[in-house]
């Protein structure tokens, strides 16, 4: 864990790359099978497999959205930090500005995209087999056509801007996360601005003082997470804390595998029903103390989980390697793909093999002899989403892949021009002291 900032980089991808199949896998089981929520099938029953603390990991989601807060704020981070401890203060102002500039275009023109696709699959009907499929989940995401022509505009601009307003896009309602996600980002420069002539041991007092603010305020999200990965970035560029972590291999080794046990059982934290199985209802009860007075735990204990995980990954070398693999840096580079077109492939793609061959019920009479409307679509048998399922991955994959070739270079070719547009060409500017910084 030296200096290297490419170094440094790689694991984080790797991990972030597992975090965007978590994510899917996540909507996955909310749509097909909503009762992995729970820790048990009830109060009396037994738990399945996927209940299970440590491997109801692979269905949770809510740890992945705080991963990709704090690895915004770790990978944001490691350029300037380092830039500012080598003294190349300028350097730092510099890049903070032009990554601050970058990371907004980077963030809302290919959601942008996603969001207009989104809006042709809905008006073209593409989307009518998901709003009567048996799947609530499925169901709830999946709009009804405009009206008209006129009305399917409007539709798509307000939703367009209703998602960096309160995250409320109708035609894709996951990218709620996306206006957090930006506002982390946003305070990791800025926070990385008020601190880069601040002493490193200082900085360090000042990230905790920040941390501990947001644990407070409740914003579990992105807030804590955020910070929690600017401090990491931090105390991955000291010389002399990874001077002591060298000389203390036996006890690096023991830290770093409790952190990660520790932090995956916090992440197995049950939305629902905790009370139903005897290890989240001692959670429930932990939270109690260690929590602030009336945050949402099912928000917290994943935050949680994913900062006590990452730092004992950051110490552990075969952990790092792990997530260096190029199979799993190549899903991270992937992973912004996968966030933005996995649930429309969802309520489209895997919906019409799973539900898209069925048989409505119809023609059933209330107790009067009136017929009710019909039925939701039923799931298709259990063979045919043992061979879907995987299939749909690898479809979704080759689909983000081709994204990831073609949108994602136009995204930045466009963010490029406007940063061309926008800033001055530091070859002509006259270098003085900045009047903000004197």
């Amino acid at each position: 864990m030296s200096g290297n900032g490419k170094r440094d980089v790689v694991w984080a991808d790797g991990l972030r790359g597992v975090a965007s199949v978590l994510v899917v896998t996540a909507h996955i089981s909310r749509a097909l099978a909503p009762h992995l929520l729970s820790p048990a099938m009830s109060e009396k029953l037994p738990p399945m497999l996927f209940q299970l603390p440590f491997i109801r990991c692979l269905v949770m989601g809510r740890a992945s959205v705080a991963a990709f807060a704090l690895l915004s704020g770790y990978v944001n981070s490691l350029g300037p930090i380092k830039r500012a401890r080598s003294g190349n203060l300028e350097g730092a102002l510099s890049g903070i500005a032009k990554s601050a500039f970058r990371r907004t275009g980077r963030f809302v023109i290919p959601a942008v995209l996603a969001t207009t696709l989104s809006w042709l699959a809905c008006q073209f009907g593409a989307y009518n087999i998901a709003r009567a499929a048996s799947s609530n989940w499925i169901r709830d995401t999946s709009p009804d056509p405009s009206p008209s022509f006129a009305v399917a505009f409007y539709d798509l601009f307000y939703s367009l801007g209703r998602t960096w307003l309160d995250g409320a896009n109708q035609y894709d309602k996951i990218q709620w996360t996306l206006t957090f996600l930006l506002k982390g980002s946003m305070e990791t420069y800025l926070t990385l601005f008020a601190t880069v002539y601040v002493k490193p041991r200082w900085r360090m007092l000042i990230l905790m003082g920040l941390y501990y603010f947001k644990w407070k305020l409740g914003d579990a999200v992105v807030g804590f997470n955020v910070y929690w990965g600017i401090l990491l970035a931090d105390i991955s560029l000291d010389a002399d804390i990874q001077a002591f972590i060298a000389r203390h291999s036996l006890l690096r080794s023991f830290f770093s595998g409790t952190a990660i046990l520790l932090g995956l059982y916090f992440c197995s934290y049950p939305e629902e029903h905790p009370e139903w199985s005897v290890w989240s209802a001692g959670l429930e009860n932990l939270a109690q103390y260690i929590f602030p007075h009336g945050v949402e735990f099912a928000r917290y204990y994943p935050g949680l989980g994913v900062n006590i995980l990452t730092i004992g990954v950051m110490f552990n070398n075969t952990a790092k390697r792990t997530l260096s693999n190029n199979f799993f840096t190549w899903m991270g580079k992937l992973s912004f793909a996968i966030y933005l077109l996995h649930a429309p492939l969802i309520r489209t793609v895997l919906t019409y093999v799973l539900y898209g061959f069925s048989i409505r019920p119809s023609g059933a009479k209330d107790e009067k002899g009136n017929e009710l409307p019909p039925g939701w679509l039923p799931l298709a048998n259990k063979w045919v989403c043992v061979f879907a399922i995987p299939l749909f991955y690898v479809f979704l994959y080759r689909v983000a892949n081709l994204w990831a070739a073609y949108v994602d270079p136009f995204c930045g070719r466009v963010t490029q021009w406007f940063e061309d547009l926008a800033f001055r060409d530091d070859s002509k500017v006259v270098l003085e002291k900045p009047l903000l910084l004197s």
